[in-house]
């Protein structure tokens, strides 16, 4: 077997065995053949061998073996680009053929932390129900850590939401930019004034939002002393909106949550726009997903108006 340029094959697609294509794919995913036989519960040999087989078939090779794992050559990188994009085809082809026959029923799971503003959402399950009025949509609302845990543990198929670090077992799509601003209510005497320092406000009655906290907003904080005064409590973004309208304390908000009350002139934004703390939302699913046609044609509705307004 040579490095050089193999001649090309005109007959190469009816030749080669396409399952070798996967397990090429799976040695590189694994990082080496060993690490594929294991997850693959497979003897080491067969997979060498397969791996042997593949790079006959194109006629050059494909990895080194290196005290590592394996190294993957230029024509590799090349091959597994191909390669994976036909095992995505292959895998989206019962979705496809289920959409087309007018067949698909089933139930999409969705699960998303409170307070959320997304167009991009809204649009997609307006524009996906119209298509596919006879599956059902299913939201649940909860902290954005139980968001995490709920995918990994298989309850819900999509979610949308923070996370402070990355998780493995999860894809992240970057959907939107949240911002974030300290608000205090009409009663309050800082109402009309913005804050230089936040300091000044460590004795004032806080309201949390418990799990539901983006661990930025708990940093800054803590920075700043803020909340050792709680006077109230909801996990819920809407609930401790509601409490800050009332009065019960001054508290964060995602901006876009409480742009209505601030246009009414119930809350008032205490910081200077610079010092907003912002974060990423991702629309989050799991890694090695099995999903449903539903799901699967949900989850390709909100990707596609997301990077249409990534584009724009």
């Amino acid at each position: 077997m040579s490095d050089e340029p193999p001649m090309t094959d005109k007959k190469f697609a009816s030749r080669v065995d396409w399952n070798l294509m996967r397990t090429f794919v799976d040695i590189v995913r694994a990082g080496g053949i060993g690490a594929a036989a294991r997850q693959l519960n497979r003897q080491q040999p067969s997979i060498s061998a397969a791996l042997k087989r593949f790079e006959e078939h194109v006629g050059t090779t494909l990895l080194y073996r290196t005290a590592t794992g394996v190294e993957v050559t230029a024509a590799g990188k090349a091959i597994l680009a191909l390669c994976e994009d036909m095992l995505e085809s292959a895998r989206l082809m019962p979705h496809q053929i289920a959409q087309a026959t007018k067949r698909v029923e089933g139930i999409v799971r969705i699960q998303i932390v409170s307070g959320l503003v997304s167009p991009e959402l809204d649009e997609a399950i307006a524009s996906f129900h119209r298509r596919h009025p006879a599956i059902h949509i299913e939201i649940r609302v909860s902290p954005w850590r139980q968001v995490l845990d709920a995918l990994e543990r298989g309850e819900v198929e999509i979610g949308v939401g923070y996370d402070s670090s990355v998780r493995g077992s999860l894809m992240y799509e970057p959907m939107l930019v949240e911002r974030q601003q300290l608000y205090c209510s009409r009663s309050s005497p800082h109402f009309g004034h913005r804050v230089s320092r936040l300091l000044e406000l460590k004795d004032e009655g806080f309201v949390l939002t418990g799990e539901d906290e983006i661990e930025l907003i708990t940093h800054l904080r803590r920075r700043y002393r803020l909340g050792t005064n709680v006077s109230g409590l909801a996990e819920d973004i809407n609930e401790a909106r509601r409490l800050i309208v009332q009065g019960v304390g001054i508290g964060f908000l995602p901006i876009l949550a409480a742009e209505n009350e601030v246009a009414k002139g119930r809350l008032w934004p205490l910081l200077h726009a610079d010092f907003e703390p912002s974060y990423d939302i991702f629309l989050l699913a799991r890694s090695e997903p099995a999903r449903d046609t539903a799901t699967q044609l949900f989850w390709d509705e909100v990707i596609r108006r997301i990077r249409a307004q990534q584009k724009a």
